[in-house]
Parts: C-alpha cells; sequence; structure tokens
C-alpha cells in the first residue's frame, strides 16, 4: 500500500486527507497522481464511479494551484448538479488547511447572480455543470484564458444527458493550451470522438479492465414472470434485513409507482425523478444520504450524481435502454473498498441480453431463485437474533426494571419467552409467507419471448396500456379493483407534491389516527384515486371535508368512470 507522502503529495493535503479517514491511497490514486504531478500531458482515466477519481485529480491539482492568480486556474465540468457539489466539497475538504485556494460550484437551479458575485471576488477552481457555464461564458460573467487544466469527470455521463455540443462549445473556449484530463467509467464512440478532436497524444491509464465493472461488486440475475416482478422485488428486499440500495426504473411513472407500493407496504421508501421539485429533490437525496431512508426507487437520470459510498444493493427492476448504462447503475455499490451486489429482475425473453452485458462489463452473472417465504422468515429471524446479541446495554438503567419483569415473566419456561419473541415480531412476515408461492420461471414456459398466459407478446399488451387480464389498466371503475373496496379521488396529485407518503400522512392527520386500510393508489399530475373498505368511505369523505393540504382546500368524491371530474373539482 502506498501513501499519499510517497506519491508526492504536500504535508498540509495529506493532513486533509488523513482527517478524512484514508491513510494509504486507492490503486487510481496510485497511477494518476504522479502522472498528473509530473507531465503536462493530457490523459484518460478509465476508472469506475467510487474509485477515488476526485482525490486522484484533485489532490495534485490544487497542489498545483498559483496563490497569487486569482482567476480560475482548474475547470471541472461534471454532468448533474449533485455531482458537481460532491466534487467541491471534496476538493474544499482537500485544501482545508490552506486558507488561499477559493472553489465555487456553478450549476443550474442556483441563484447565477449569486454566483457570478461570487465569481468577481476572485475564484481559482470552478466545477460546473456545462449548461450553467455556458450560459456564465455568454453572459462574459467567467474568464477562461487562464484555465491550465480541463477535468472531463463522468464523461460518458454527460455525452449520454445530450451534453455533447455544450462540451464542444467550451473546449473551444478554453485556452488551446491547456491540458485536458477526461474520467470515464466506459468509452463509447462519442468520448473516443471528443479526445480525438479535444487531446493531444493523452496517456491513458486503466484501473482494472477497460469498460469493466468493479471487482468488488457481484452480478446476479432472477427471472420472472413480468407479473411477478413486484412480489419478486419484495421478497429480495425481505431476504436481505440489512439492504441499503437503490432501485432502478426506466420510466417516471413506474419510478412512482414502485415507491407508492413499497411505501404502503411498510418499506423506508421513497421516490426520485422528474416530476419532483429540485427541493424535493435535495430532501429525499439528503435522507437517503444519513440513512433515513433505505430504499431510493429512481431513475438513471435523477440518480446520476448521487454519491454514497456504503450502499449494500442495486436493483434493475427493468435494465436500462442502453446497456452501457448499467456500468453505471451497478457501480453504485461496491465502492470505497466495500462489497455490493447488483441485481436485475429479468423477463425469460430478456435473458439473452444477459451474455452482452457480461461481454460489455468483463463480469459473469449468477442465477439466482427467487427466495422462498420460509428462507425469508429465517433470514430475517436470525438478523433479529444477531442484533439482540450485539447490542449494547446500559445495566444501570435497565437493572432496575428487571426484578418487576422476571416476577411477570417467572409463569413462562424459556422455550415459551422465546417463541412468544419471535411470534411478536414475526407474526407478520410467518402469515404473509404462509402459502407464498414459488415466483421463479421454469425456462419451458415461454417461447419466443411470448407471454405464458396469453400466448401474445409482452410488450403489445404494455403498449397499449393493459393488464394482465387484457383489460386497459387507464380505464378506472367505480369499484375498486378488489372486493369490498370503493375508489375515491382526491383533487391534489403529483405536481402539488401529492405522493403516497403524503396523502397516508393527510389521511391519518384528520381521521385522528384511526387506521384505514388503503388499496391501490394511483397518481396523475392533477389528482389521487386510492381504494377505501366499503365501510369506511362515508366516514372518510366526511372526515376529509375541511381538510387542507398545505395552504389549500382539499376534495374528495367518488370516481365515476363515466364522467370525468370537471375543472371546478380540480380546483377545489
Amino acid at each position: 500500500m502506498i501513501t499519499f507522502e510517497e506519491l508526492g503529495i504536500s504535508q498540509e493535503y495529506v493532513r486533509a486527507v488523513k482527517e478524512l479517514g484514508f491513510e494509504t491511497a486507492m490503486p487510481v490514486q496510485e497511477k494518476v497522481i504522479p502522472l498528473v504531478l509530473a507531465e503536462n500531458q493530457d490523459m484518460i482515466v478509465l476508472a469506475q464511479t467510487g474509485t477515488g477519481k476526485t482525490a486522484a485529480y484533485g489532490l495534485p491539482l490544487i497542489q498545483m494551484i498559483d496563490p497569487e492568480v486569482n482567476n480560475p486556474q482548474v475547470l471541472v465540468l461534471c454532468p448533474t448538479r449533485e455531482l458537481c457539489m460532491q466534487i467541491a466539497d471534496d476538493l474544499n475538504d482537500f485544501a482545508k488547511f490552506n486558507n488561499d485556494l477559493t472553489t465555487l460550484p456553478v450549476f443550474g437551479g442556483s441563484s447565477i447572480d449569486v454566483q457570478i458575485k461570487a465569481l468577481r471576488k476572485g475564484i481559482q477552481i470552478v466545477v460546473a455543470t456545462p449548461g450553467r457555464l455556458l450560459d456564465l461564458i455568454r453572459r462574459k460573467a467567467i474568464k477562461l484564458n487562464q484555465i491550465r487544466t480541463v477535468v472531463l469527470d463522468e464523461a460518458d455521463e454527460m455525452l449520454n444527458m445530450g451534453f455533447s455540443e455544450d462540451l464542444r462549445d467550451i473546449l473551444e473556449t478554453v485556452p488551446p493550451q491547456r491540458r485536458a484530463l477526461l474520467f470515464s467509467a466506459t468509452m463509447p464512440t462519442e468520448v473516443a470522438s471528443i479526445a480525438r478532436k479535444y487531446m493531444k497524444d493523452p496517456i491513458e491509464v486503466t484501473v482494472g479492465t477497460k469498460n469493466s465493472g468493479a471487482e468488488n461488486i457481484k452480478h446476479v440475475y432472477y427471472t420472472v414472470h413480468a407479473k411477478d416482478k413486484y412480489p419478486a422485488l419484495k421478497r429480495i428486499v425481505d431476504f436481505y434485513p440489512a439492504v441499503y440500495g437503490i432501485v432502478f426504473c426506466r420510466t417516471r411513472k413506474e419510478t412512482q409507482e414502485i415507491a407508492d407500493k413499497l411505501i404502503q407496504d411498510g418499506y423506508n421508501a421513497e421516490s426520485l425523478h422528474g416530476d419532483l421539485s429540485q427541493i424535493q429533490r435535495d430532501t429525499v437525496m439528503n435522507k437517503f444520504r444519513i440513512g433515513h431512508i433505505r430504499l431510493l426507487v429512481a431513475t438513471d437520470v435523477a440518480a446520476r450524481g448521487l454519491d454514497v459510498d456504503n450502499l449494500t444493493h442495486i436493483i434493475n427492476y427493468n435494465l436500462p435502454e442502453d446497456l452501457d448504462s448499467y456500468t453505471h447503475r451497478s457501480g453504485r455499490t461496491g465502492r470505497a473498498g466495500r462489497f455490493g451486489t447488483s441485481i436485475i429482475l429479468l423477463n425469460l425473453k430478456e435473458k439473452y441480453l444477459i451474455k452482452k452485458i457480461e461481454k460489455k462489463i468483463n463480469k459473469t452473472f449468477t442465477s439466482k431463485t427467487v427466495p422462498t417465504g420460509h428462507q425469508i422468515c429465517e433470514k430475517q429471524l436470525f438478523s433479529l437474533v444477531d442484533k439482540m446479541e450485539k447490542v449494547e446495554i446500559d445495566n444501570e438503567e435497565i437493572d432496575t426494571y428487571l426484578p418487576q419483569i422476571y416476577r411477570k415473566l417467572e409463569w413462562l419456561d424459556k422455550e415459551d419467552v422465546i417463541k412468544r419473541f419471535v411470534a411478536l415480531e414475526f407474526n407478520r412476515f410467518l402469515e404473509y409467507y404462509k402459502n407464498a408461492q414459488d415466483l421463479n420461471v421454469p425456462e419451458d414456459n415461454f417461447k419466443g419471448g411470448r407471454n405464458e398466459n396469453s400466448g401474445k407478446k409482452d410488450w403489445k399488451d404494455r403498449k397499449h396500456g393493459r393488464d394482465e387480464g387484457g383489460k386497459p389498466d387507464w380505464k378506472e371503475r367505480n369499484q375498486g379493483d378488489e372486493a369490498g373496496f370503493t375508489k375515491l379521488i382526491i383533487n391534489k396529485g403529483r405536481q402539488d407534491g401529492m405522493f403516497a407518503a403524503e396523502l397516508m400522512e393527510l389521511i391519518n392527520r384528520n381521521t385522528h389516527g384511526k387506521k384505514i386500510r388503503l388499496g391501490k393508489i394511483e397518481l396523475t399530475k392533477k389528482a389521487a384515486i386510492f381504494e377505501v373498505p366499503d365501510s369506511e368511505t362515508g366516514q372518510l369523505i366526511k372526515a376529509l371535508k375541511n381538510a387542507r393540504f398545505g395552504e389549500a382546500a382539499v376534495k374528495v368524491d367518488f370516481l365515476n368512470e363515466k364522467k370525468s371530474p370537471n375543472k371546478k373539482f380540480f380546483r377545489g
């Protein structure tokens, strides 16, 4: 193991890195830091996210800053607001003991006037998203004539997000004699094209195998029917009691639906997608980073730049349309030397894609069977027993209560106490999984990628928005999908910040904590549709009569399939 001193990093920065908990360099840092310090040459670095790239370029570059020059000398370009802030925070942490160095993150969604004022005071390192930087250039609010180094961080992600023209415009603006450092997890043709045009004889550094996945990530897949994906997701999550991860979906609608279902079923989950406001996104991300949310259901675009080191699992509820994105998804676990697992929920007709991904990442997938109810209960039980064995006991506090507890339980023997303890914690699990069916797909059930029930191609039914029974799932009925339930509609939807958690909180608040079991919840832009037991429908409508959501009054009514709610209803 090589120390940062041995790589040539100055003592003030080594001290800061040690305070962050790092004594020795990671592989990408070992390879890159000496080259950045010694060579004034362009460089292409191929390495996965979470391998320590920011320190690999950040430590040597801040060390090379001229404190006498009060204009930008280093420009770091990255794809998202979140990554921009993370990189700037890291650079500030590295320069903790250097008061002469200033770093500014510039990104959209924040006041450009504040950023312009900061630039006027003098900044040496600018970390920017391409769109906001171009805006500053067009306003003549930033001077790039003294830029010495341009860093393209997550170059493949920037190009995937459509920043190709922006990057070319920026690279045409900075001085031609500047050095360029390009960091990327993969090397698609667009990245290679940028490198050919704007880099001169670059040194190429590869950490691991080119375009490969990280070494400490286990890749597995489960094969299930499309209709069983959500039950399979629940079983996999239940099988890993300490799960802390991201569930990736393709569309905003599906992301919200899966998150709502998980919340309804008692899981600590939230959604992250483009329909959320920036404030909502920041709130969700902060809660996820500190572990208050254990499952984040997200689209690829929304999760870009989310930097969390200790994720245990990535679950691909659907594969990305661009298989290169799988590398970025899986690379969000197994970071900073930890081990992680990347899971794919797969239809049998998609199985051929596993070979393609294996070839791209140079890794082999393991096929696994969806856990049985018995396996899940056993895993959960032993997880709890393990926690109980390791729990710290404050003897002084607890000892005062023990005599009464012993007297209360003296009529039970040890076996009875253990059985009751298990029943108290696991009745829900045991009841739910008592008659759980096998969700795994025998391979001979599918022929040519067709649905085993109808013989029709799955994509055809999905294209027309149909459920498994062939009925259009967009056509609502006043009677709930579940027997004994009625469908109600409330005039607040996603655009108002109404999601499953908010709906349930609204109902609980106005029914004074009385537990009302909700059935299916569906959210549109302007309304929330939900199922309520027939016996409690009238009571709930009455309870919500004068309810408010934020500052606005809400209106609830029966859902009528024949006549859509009128404009007056939506105005509340």
